[in-house]
């Protein structure tokens, strides 16, 4: 008789243990955005105040290709050493980070 009480009771907390059982798959999701507002400007027409900047910090570098968005804001290809380098500046010539740029 106890083998047989033992044997239910095994039997219950066992099948109460896999009723109770959740699988949850975890749902994380990743938002990017991107930023292609920026509309490409020649190079001769960028402000006097960005041209110095680079000319400042990055003496070595020639600017290959230059962006705008409607904030003032500059997105700069920078190249020297046959290496590339994109950079951010707002038309006074401050530096900004990427997540800066509006």
């Amino acid at each position: 008789m106890k083998k047989i009480i033992l044997s239910i009771a095994i039997l219950v907390s066992g099948a109460t243990t896999y009723a109770t059982a959740e699988n949850l798959t975890p749902s994380t999701s990743i938002n990017i955005i991107m930023n292609d507002e920026f509309t490409e400007v020649a190079v001769d027409k960028l402000p006097e105040t960005v041209i110095n900047a680079v000319k400042k910090d990055y003496a070595s570098a020639t600017i290959s290709k230059a962006f705008v968005n409607a904030s003032g804001q500059y997105k700069l290809e920078l190249t020297a050493d046959d290496a590339s380098k994109t950079v951010y500046v707002d038309k006074d010539g401050n530096w900004l980070e990427e997540s800066a740029v509006q």
